[in-house]
């Protein structure tokens, strides 16, 4: 496995790769079995000819002021002992001078999408993933690239940032991965104090029941409010929001579900923001 620190060095290596298929998974490090999963989807996507090339970067354009960008949890030497096991070609770790020159003034972002649920909690988040990502694939250029459905936002603003920009590129969702007891795989997830890591699968538990009324013809609000309330009966819960969208589209939901929907929640449990999702169909679908 190539480890790149520089955009020349990593560009030169793949230029030499080509024409064989490029797939990228872009991270931010501290890697679990979710992140692998999704370096074994690439692989099956690059097939035997292909190459599968994993980014590290915690991005700090993508955090707010007094967000977690210091603490965000980093093992950089066990991130590629995994990488290498998995068989991933190339591992491309910039510093974050490599990536941003103190002089840019160009900014990539999805208007929209952006300001809505995440993006209202997380001033310029978006814009930040946005930027990073454009950057990343301008400097990979792969053929295709694969996004964990855990941040389905983010995978709607890349997969709408791709299109209005023409971008030749395919994108590719991956299943959340799950611990036994449910809470969806993340790197954030190793901050948890015992007590918070007690009760953060609330999160999965109140998506399973919101999954099993969806098809009865509950209203979306009357779905909203029970999943609101079950979350705010955990006492180490912060609701930060619990929004129902279309699935497709991100439009709000109202009335009965007559196309699938997605429910997008995100709390704190102490100082930890997790988030997790999950798309529920309405009856006529289930049948």
């Amino acid at each position: 496995m190539e480890v790149f620190r520089s955009k020349s060095a990593v560009r030169a290596q793949l230029a030499d790769w080509r024409p064989a298929p490029i797939v990228l998974v872009p991270t931010m490090g501290f890697l679990h079995e979710g992140h692998l999963s999704l370096m074994r989807l690439a692989r099956e996507r690059a097939g035997a000819s292909g190459r599968v090339v994993a980014s590290i970067f915690v991005n700090p354009t993508q955090f707010g002021p007094g967000e977690d960008f210091d603490s965000y949890p980093r093992d950089e030497a066990r991130d590629f002992d995994l990488l290498r096991a998995e068989g991933v070609d190339a591992v491309f770790a910039p510093e974050a001078g490599e990536i941003y020159d103190s002089k840019a003034q160009t900014i990539v972002e999805t208007t929209e999408l952006a300001k809505i649920l995440i993006g209202k909690l997380r001033p310029g988040h978006f814009r930040g993933v946005a930027t990073i990502v454009t950057k990343l694939f301008n400097i990979i250029r792969p053929d295709a690239a694969v996004f964990g459905q855990k941040d389905f936002q983010q995978l709607a603003v890349i997969r709408t940032m791709v299109r209005d920009l023409d971008m030749d590129i395919e994108i590719i969702g991956a299943p959340i991965q799950r611990e036994a007891d449910g809470l969806a795989m993340s790197s954030r997830n190793v901050r948890l104090l015992p007590e918070d890591r007690a009760a953060a699968p609330v999160l999965a538990r109140a998506l399973d029941e919101a999954e099993t009324m969806a098809p009865t013809g509950i209203t979306a609000s009357r779905l909203r409010s029970h999943v609101r309330a079950r979350l705010e009966a955990e006492p180490r819960a912060r609701v930060q929001s619990v929004d129902i969208r279309d699935a497709a589209t991100l439009a709000p939901v109202s009335g009965p579900l007559t196309r699938p929907a997605v429910i997008l929640l995100a709390a704190s449990f102490g100082q930890v923001f997790l988030i997790d999702n999950r798309v529920v169909h309405p009856a006529q679908e289930v049948s």
